[in-house]
């Protein structure tokens, strides 16, 4: 791994062990299970709840998705070694 891949992953693992992530997740989280199918007017709010849905989820999973990442890469050092 480069040093501005080390950098990178460093960078996000700091911001992940930070209390204003974890509140800011937590948010996310409320927000996403706030969603209420009785609230859904028509076909055009369905599509649009879905669109707000999918953003707010990835939000929600990207620490996830950054460490996924991480152990990928370590996993092909690990098999180039």
């Amino acid at each position: 791994m480069t040093p501005e891949e080390e950098k990178y992953y460093e960078t996000y693992f700091d911001l992940f062990l930070s209390q204003g992530w974890k509140q800011f997740v937590q948010e996310i989280e409320d927000i996403i299970d706030g969603y209420r199918i009785e609230d859904i007017k028509d076909e055009k709010h369905l599509n649009s709840v879905k669109g707000q849905l999918q953003m707010l989820q990835r939000v929600a999973k990207f620490e996830r998705s950054i460490r996924n990442a991480y152990d990928y890469s370590q996993e092909r050092l690990d098999d180039v070694a």
